[in-house]
């Protein structure tokens, strides 16, 4: 910088980077500590994970790198909706831990299909669940977290009083790119959130707002 240039910026009032205090240090090596293990915990969420009120969780199934994170929820409950069967990791996890582990929801008979589409009946037996504060803090998951899942808070929305408008946009939020299926939409509409009885003394605060 010339010193016409920097007589002009001492003028204006201009601290130039060359008058700038240099507090910088080099490392000590005495002093200095090297990390050399990997932290011994590993926070990992799964996959689509997402807070959806106080102590209620969503998201896609589980994997062994996730359940460090799921512990420090300190789970009490989980819903599983997926078709496929939990893997054999995520069992142990659930025993290990003494989680109350929900599944086949609605499926009660030999002609039951947990292939198919959430059907009415397994969409009420998973609101009465999430209507009872003893099941807290609780999970709800499906293989990706997506659709399935979708569908239980969906319908779990329209027993709090959302209108549609924003129950779709919240839905399609976890769908990616693929886009939402007309069909959860259309369940989620005609699900008929009066068949679930909520009761004051037992339902979770948020919900008897």
């Amino acid at each position: 910088m010339t010193d016409t240039v920097m007589a002009q910026s001492q003028e204006a009032g201009i601290v130039t980077i060359d008058q700038l205090k240099n507090d910088s240090k080099e490392n000590n090596p005495a002093t200095s500590i090297e990390l050399v293990d990997n932290p011994s915990l590993r926070i990992v969420p799964p996959l689509n994970f997402c807070p959806v009120e106080k102590s209620l969780y969503r998201s896609g199934q589980p994997s062994t790198i996730n359940h460090s994170f799921l512990k420090e929820l300190n789970l009490k409950s989980i819903i599983w909706l997926a078709i496929e069967d939990p893997q054999d990791n995520f069992l142990k996890f659930i025993e290990d831990n003494n989680i109350n582990f929900f599944y086949n929801l609605g499926f009660t008979g030999i002609d039951s299909n947990s292939w198919d589409g959430l059907s009415e009946a397994s969409i009420r037996e998973a609101l009465e669940i999430i209507s009872d504060k003893k099941h807290y803090p609780l999970l709800v998951c499906c293989g990706m977290g997506r659709h399935r899942t979708g569908t239980i808070i969906g319908c779990l929305r329209k027993l709090q009083g959302w209108n549609l408008a924003s129950v779709s946009e919240e839905y399609r939020r976890f769908t990616g790119v693929r886009g939402g299926r007309i069909l959860v939409e259309l369940l989620i509409e005609a699900f008929d959130v009066s068949a679930i009885d909520i009761n004051p003394e037992t339902a979770p605060e948020w919900l008897i707002r």
